[in-house]
């Protein structure tokens, strides 16, 4: 391997622990506030991409037939839990807007106005405003109903919601891998290294991602709503933060996460339906590094992980991905021998 070789595979590590950061930042984030490990969160990386390649073919995307579905059920379930309380006309109304008005709203949008033909920047806008609804969705109707369970039942739970969401993934998309055009063709030489566009958009968008969850988190009210949830759910709760708010605002987060990074990698490679749970669990062995609660050490683990692949791909490509996943071993054995144990006490 000479200085060359190393400088691409390390410009490539870098790239994908960029998009492997934010999957980890987002898991952190779930399980922080929710106690949901959160695997699902790599379907999200898949829907967004083939969401905007289907526009781009001048396909109905299958995410909206889910957003219609799921808004719907929402809406019923909120209209029988009205029937039996008294008041909350004003939060009736809201739950029937963003679960039934705005998914007509984009309905009419795809069917009508031929989406495939706009700019890519508006494909883009408008393939994330479909897929990130889904996020509080899947948390109002699977995990807000579950929200004192125990780790282990959250789990469990999640591994089913990635089951389905996969199986509707092949349903809505097909088998066939998709690519979208690059951001930017432009490419620039950096000694014996080039450096193309998309590279820099993909680094870029991680980075200004990552500054506006920081601001979000240390200067907004909700951000500073959501940390106190993470500390002390039942303090939080005394306060009157409503923790409900905070996991449905936590999913909206995550999914928007997900959907952007799947957008920007889908002009790098070529994404299928299930390639999301191989980036999502790459994510979640980043988010392992940083123990599921700290941001700085799961964002460092994640830019770990992306070299740690992009080297073995050149030595051992056949391998890579059990030596990528074996580094969680250590790393369990490491916090197993260095955490104090405790109980999970019952509620």
């Amino acid at each position: 391997m000479d200085l060359q070789i190393a400088l691409l595979l390390a410009q490539d590590g870098v790239v994908n622990g960029a998009i492997y950061a934010l999957l980890a930042l987002a898991l952190v984030l779930v399980f922080a506030v929710t106690r949901v490990i959160f695997i699902p969160q790599g379907e999200f990386v898949a829907f967004g991409a083939l969401t905007l390649a289907s526009f781009q073919t001048a396909k109905v995307p299958g995410t909206l037939w889910l957003l219609i579905g799921m808004g719907a059920v929402i809406s019923i379930i909120e209209l029988a839990a009205a029937s039996r309380r008294r008041g909350g006309r004003r939060r009736l109304t809201l739950a029937l807007g963003w679960n039934l008005a705005y998914p007509a709203v984009l309905a009419a949008i795809v069917l009508l106005a031929k989406p495939g033909q706009w700019p890519l920047a508006v494909q883009v806008v408008l393939a994330m405003a479909l897929v990130v609804p889904l996020g509080p969705m899947i948390y109002r109707l699977v995990y807000q109903p579950l929200a004192s369970a125990s780790v282990l039942v959250l789990l469990i739970v999640s591994v089913a919601v990635h089951l389905a969401l996969v199986g509707l993934g092949l349903l809505f998309f097909g088998a066939e891998g998709s690519r979208t055009p690059a951001f930017s063709e432009a490419s620039f030489s950096l000694g014996d290294v080039t450096v193309t566009g998309q590279t820099l958009w993909v680094i870029g968008a991680s980075l200004l991602l990552i500054v506006g969850l920081y601001i979000f988190f240390e200067r907004s009210l909700w951000g500073k709503a959501l940390r106190a949830t993470a500390i002390n759910r039942v303090g939080a709760q005394l306060m009157g933060i409503s923790t409900t708010q905070a996991g449905k605002l936590c999913f909206l987060l995550a999914a928007a996460i997900g959907a952007m990074s799947g957008i920007l990698v889908a002009p790098i490679t070529t994404i299928y339906y299930d390639t999301g749970f191989l980036v999502g669990l790459k994510g979640f062995v980043a988010a392992i590094v940083g123990g599921m609660i700290s941001y700085p050490l799961a964002a460092a683990g994640a830019i770990l992980v992306g070299l740690l692949e992009s080297f073995s791909s050149f030595w051992a490509s056949a391998f890579k991905e059990v030596i990528v996943f074996t580094m969680i071993i250590p790393v369990l054995l490491w916090r197993s021998m260095t955490t104090r144990h405790v109980e999970e006490e019952e509620e």
